[in-house]
């Protein structure tokens, strides 16, 4: 930590609120869960208690997704123990992975960007848990190289065209053709799966289900795909700008920001050229449509099949969030706007109702449903923009929105409709809250998390959790035999890491964690709060957070540091001390992305903190100096 650093010292004693007691609740629970957890499923090397092999290409991202939280508890403040745990198992599924033969290079040999995304949210959050490591940072270059045009043995971008060259992609390169191997373990989920083309031979499309458990079905629909949808570039493959910026973000690369800024772009381009509607299928030579007899809808994970404008939107959100926090340029999110409005711009009125095409298909849009105000908000909670809260309050309130869900594992809640995959399912009630209209959700969420837990822990402790019992036919019941280990896992803290971080959880298929505030402990040099400190993002403005800080304890003195955004991208103006009154008690100069704050014993202290927003170089960099920023060289053989 920099001597300079501004220091501030909290001086009134109080009684810890609810909300603060039940923090730290919350915290000693999911550390004793994690504990929990990784004993049932995982062996102490970091493997987890699996079957003797897994076919196809899909596998990989489902482990990470479901232990991926782990490092992200530890980055608010779960205990020590955990950073050496979420490392461990880490290793421990990228070896077995490897072994199956679905992971080449530490990294999957071929899949799309929507379970990429999913599963390398676990290396994103690798980095909040810093400090980097040789192996992080190596890492980092490595399978960033694989999407930069700079890694002969996995050529996926073409520079001249600035195009992924494959939906499916990955440490081997595009991936232009598959085999029935590798859609082996989905066929049977995708039999009630509406059919990626209207013309396959002996399928009704008009019925919304598919038969890939049909061995002359499944062989036409490889054919097709492979002469239509396996080549060329789609806007699923955004996500991979969420690898780039973490490659930044751990080395500072300034070719990784420019590629970014140069992808985000040629998807802008394509848009424009398609009448302001991205397209989902960009053939090798750039052409929209080469391969799909000229459409611009039909493409892989695109406008039809399967989810439609989910996929299209999702990884949208997330570039053109990391092309802000890269560029320090708020217009970074333009092109994730102009989809919305021209979605909004596509609603029609039925039975009262607003509602938007989620589809494309020949024969126009259809798939029309309620508009999700997620994607807005999350615009909105980077940018603080009029622009971006008009689009979330152009969206009819179709139920309360400041209720507070208990979600269940993926799919929609059925009262609210709110996607719940990664069990993220209050993004509206914390954005109400944000905004000073629900003003009991602390407490409500809070208590819902901790719910969630004890849900999750019955279900893991029963005999249906046990993974000695599971065999390679569990899926033909409720459970789906790859996502198991998610559909168990009890290391659920949405409300949480809304209430500290000041943001919304992430996008569940390939988000970055983005938020106003983090914390690091100063005494042991660690990220997240110190055990016994609770916070309270209370409010956010275009230039100002107003935190809350309480040391629940009445023994123990800590000391913390508070850094402005979550990768360091903001800089600190000044802190105000805020009476209980909401009267200003004192003012101090801040000059800098990070204020150490001094909580005695059964203090409190809640400031408003004023700052310039994306002004610094964003980075995973701790405020405490690192050494060794040393890569390892390959051979050069003769």
């Amino acid at each position: 930590m920099t001597s300079t650093m501004t220091k501030v010292r909290a001086s009134s004693r109080i009684v810890p609120p609810q909300w603060a007691l039940q923090e730290q609740q919350l915290f000693d629970t999911l550390n004793k869960a994690a504990k929990e957890f990784i004993a049932r499923y995982t062996r102490p090397d970091g493997t987890l208690v699996w079957f003797d092999h897994w076919p196809g290409m899909d596998g990989s991202d489902d482990p990470y997704e479901a232990f991926m939280n782990l490092a992200l508890l530890y980055a608010l403040g779960g205990s020590d123990e955990l950073h050496e745990a979420s490392r461990r198992i880490f290793d421990g599924i990228t070896w077995q992975w490897t072994q199956y033969g679905q992971l080449h290079r530490d990294f999957d040999k071929y899949y799309d960007w929507m379970h990429h995304g999913e599963g390398y949210l676990y290396l994103y959050f690798l980095g909040l848990a810093g400090p980097a490591t040789l192996k992080d940072r190596q890492r980092a270059k490595s399978f960033a190289a694989m999407y930069t045009g700079d890694d002969p043995e996995a050529p996926n971008y073409d520079k001249a065209h600035k195009l992924i060259r494959s939906p499916l992609n990955g440490s081997m390169g595009p991936r232009f053709e598959v085999n029935e191997e590798d859609w082996s373990t989905h066929r049977g989920i995708l039999d009630d799966y509406l059919a990626p083309y209207e013309d396959i031979p002996g399928v009704d499309f008009a019925s919304g289900k598919c038969a890939w458990s049909n061995d002359e079905v499944y062989g036409h629909l490889l054919r097709m795909m492979n002469d239509r949808m396996n080549r060329g570039d789609v806007p699923l493959n955004l996500n991979a700008t969420g690898l780039l910026t973490h490659a930044f973000l751990m080395n500072g690369d300034e070719q990784l920001r420019q590629w970014v800024v140069d992808y985000v772009g040629a998807w802008q381009e394509r848009a424009e050229r398609n009448g302001g509607i991205i397209p989902d299928n960009v053939g090798l030579t750039g052409e929209i449509g080469e391969y799909n007899d000229g459409k611009w809808w039909g493409g892989y994970y695109g406008w039809r099949w399967p989810h439609g404008f989910m996929t299209i939107m999702e990884p949208l959100t997330n570039a053109c969030m990391n092309l802000a926090l890269l560029t320090g340029n708020l217009n970074g999110l333009q092109l994730a706007r102009e989809q919305l409005d021209r979605n909004w711009e596509l609603r029609r009125e039925q039975d009262g109702r607003w509602l938007v095409p989620y589809k494309r298909f020949d024969s126009g849009w259809t798939d029309y449903r309620e508009a999700l105000p997620k994607y807005p908000v999350y615009l909105w909670s980077m940018s603080m923009a009029d622009e971006d809260l008009e689009r979330v309050e152009r969206i009819p309130k179709d139920h309360d929105w400041n209720e507070v869900i208990v979600p269940k594992y993926s799919g929609r809640d059925p009262v609210t409709g709110r996607e719940t995959k990664h069990y993220i399912g209050n993004t509206q009630p914390w954005y109400q809250y944000i905004r000073g209209l629900n003003p009991g959700y602390p407490e409500r969420i809070l208590s819902a998390n901790y719910e969630m837990i004890g849900n999750q822990l019955a279900k893991m402790r029963a005999l249906e959790g046990d993974p000695y019992e599971w065999t390679e036919h569990f899926s033909e019941g409720v459970y789906s035999a790859i996502h198991i280990w998610q559909e168990m896992c009890p290391i659920y803290f949405e409300g949480l890491l809304q209430l500290t971080l000041g943001g919304p959880m992430h996008i569940s298929h390939g988000g970055l964690q983005f938020g106003r505030v983090r914390y690091f402990d100063t005494k042991a040099k660690r990220p997240g709060l110190p055990a016994g400190v609770s916070a309270l993002v209370e409010k956010l403005t275009p230039d100002s957070a107003t935190v809350q800080l309480v040391n629940t304890s009445l023994f123990h003195a800590h000391e913390l540091v508070i850094q402005a955004g979550v990768f360091g991208e903001h800089q600190f103006t000044r802190a105000e001390i805020i009476g209980s009154q909401g009267d200003v008690l004192n003012i101090i100069a801040v000059e800098g992305k990070w204020l150490s704050v001094e909580l005695p014993e059964g203090t409190g202290i809640t400031l408003r903190l004023c700052m310039e927003r994306f002004v610094n170089t964003p980075t995973y960099a701790m405020p405490w100096p690192e050494h060794d920023h040393q890569l390892i060289q390959g051979r050069k053989a003769q």
